[in-house]
């Protein structure tokens, strides 16, 4: 099991990449949650098996069709697993 920490750059607000990440992360079995940051960014914790959490991180680096990511930064952490499902924050 694997955590990911994930700062994602780009259009990706007001394209609804929250949503889509929520459900993306719910069809894959990822647990943690996303949520938009001040600077324009939206920044994910993404905990699985590590090799779905991969699957995951490739999906962020497309987003949904209205989104434009120019970068995804990844920071992998230890394994936490005080996330019982995905969800946005706020």
């Amino acid at each position: 099991m694997v955590r990911a920490h994930l700062i994602v750059t780009g259009r990706v607000q007001g394209v609804f990449f929250r949503h889509n990440t929520n459900k993306e992360a719910n069809r894959l079995g990822v647990t943690g949650w996303v949520r938009n940051l001040s600077s324009g960014d939206v920044e994910v914790v993404a905990e699985g098996e590590k090799d779905v959490v991969e699957v995951f991180i490739a999906w962020c680096h497309r987003g949904p069709s209205m989104a434009r990511v120019d970068d995804v930064s990844v920071t992998w952490e230890a394994h936490t697993g005080e996330f019982s499902g995905f969800s946005v924050a706020y």
